[in-house]
């Protein structure tokens, strides 16, 4: 599977070319498909290979940090499978709601009501 597309690496090196601090929406959602590793990724630097976003390995600290695309592209788990995509995922919320409901949940998380409670925590 093709990791990042051509469209997401457009938007993720726009996110990173940015002149200011923004709570980028995460571009892309990427995970071990026999495993519990998980990123929502938000840029990527000029270099083509820095990724930056909430990174979560599963071992109940996500945090917020860079990734190399060329190091996920080379994983390989036990029967051979690669990190995969998630091509269902639709981002609702900036990376600061996901990295706050994560920090709660000690894992990433897409459930509505602990990302709601992370805006309520971050709006106040």
């Amino acid at each position: 599977m093709i990791l990042i597309t051509d469209e997401l690496r457009a938007r993720l090196l726009s996110n990173g070319a940015a002149d200011t601090a923004t709570d980028h929406v995460p571009v892309v959602k990427l995970f071990n498909p026999v495993g519990v590793a998980t990123w929502l990724l938000t840029e990527l630097d000029a270099d083509g290979d820095t990724l930056f976003g909430l990174c979560d390995l599963g071992f109940g600290f996500p945090e917020l940090g860079s990734v190399s695309l060329a190091e996920l592209q080379a994983v390989k788990g036990p029967i051979g499978i690669g990190i995969e995509r998630d091509l269902a995922f639709a981002a609702r919320f900036p990376l600061s709601i996901y990295a706050e409901a994560a920090r709660r949940a000690g894992r990433i998380t897409e459930a509505e009501r602990l990302l709601r409670q992370a805006a309520a925590v971050l709006s106040t």
